[in-house]
């Protein structure tokens, strides 16, 4: 049965490390992390199928992300581009509908340099020190998220993921601070098992942008998840018709048999197979008040 969740905490100062490049996120003397305090609650007796929903997008376009928040359901995870302005407002309303959020990464896509990430982006031309920089620089933007999504809008970094020892590494980064990691490529084959919490997505939602496309998209999403106890699913942008289609069909998830759930309560852990099942990192909602998070090398 879904829960009315509460919203999401506001960064907390014993997640945050301060660096040259601004706050961090790090795991809390106390072993919390940053995965299970800005969690959105998740009944983990829930049984049936769950699927999830990623939006990479947000944030660049404040009129499409305030009615995005606005009008999609809370469980709908929302990444946040390292190169948006004024987002305070923003992720204080996200967090307040108990909204999960996340940081896109800029990395190398396909077709780059005509598909430019922007000047802080990770590239597969670049020293390690310097990609490592980058990297600090896009978690440093904001506070008070899940972990990382490997997409900047429809850019899904293809060509940086490619090289397994640059993403492992950025993989131990997120790891060591408590971050869990999206793949935004599809049936990707990784290089090696994945070195952080997460799991890769199952579909594109929004790739073309057609009311059908994304319809047909949903519909497959919904089926993967039904067949395989757990599917997610990846937008680009959010368009005012992908958040119409995406209201419009999770308004009847639950007469169907199926939950949708935050990313969190669809990851995996470090070092799992793709076919391994999920195992939800979220808050249980059925206890919220007083718990502590076990070590990050058992639980996110």
């Amino acid at each position: 049965m879904a829960v009315a969740a509460p919203a999401i905490p506001p960064p907390d100062p014993a997640l945050i490390e301060e660096s040259r490049q601004g706050p961090l996120p790090r795991v809390a003397a106390d072993g919390r992390t940053p995965i299970r305090t800005y969690a959105r609650p998740f009944d983990r007796a829930d049984r049936r199928p769950r699927l999830g929903i990623v939006i990479a997008g947000m944030g660049l376009s404040g009129a499409m992300t305030e009615d995005a928040i606005r009008r999609l359901p809370p469980a709908v995870s929302l990444a946040f581009s390292p190169y948006a302005v004024r987002l305070d407002p923003m992720l204080a309303k996200a967090r307040a509908r108990g909204i999960e959020v996340m940081v896109s990464l800029p990395l190398e896509p396909a077709g780059y340099p005509l598909n430019d990430p922007g000047d802080h982006a990770l590239l597969t031309g670049l020293p390690l020190v310097e990609n490592l920089d980058r990297l600090d620089w896009s978690l440093s933007r904001f506070a008070g998220y899940v972990g990382a999504v490997g997409a900047l809008g429809a850019m899904r970094g293809e060509r940086f993921a490619a090289m397994g020892d640059l993403l492992g590494t950025v993989q131990d980064v997120l790891r060591g601070r408590g971050l869990l990691y999206i793949d935004p490529r599809p049936g990707a084959v990784p290089g090696a098992l994945p070195r952080a919490w997460g799991r890769g997505v199952d579909i594109v939602l929004d790739d073309p942008a057609t009311r059908g496309e994304i319809e047909r998209r949903l519909a497959e999403l919904e089926r993967l998840a039904r067949e395989h106890g757990a599917a997610l699913g990846l937008a680009g942008d959010p368009t005012p018709v992908l958040v119409e289609r995406i209201a419009g069909w999770a308004a009847g998830l639950e007469a169907r048999g199926v939950v949708l759930a935050p990313v969190s309560a669809l990851i995996r852990r470090p070092g799992a197979t793709p076919e391994a099942p999920p195992e939800a990192a979220a808050r249980p909602a059925a206890r919220l008040a007083g718990e502590t998070a076990t070590p990050l090398s058992s639980n996110p």
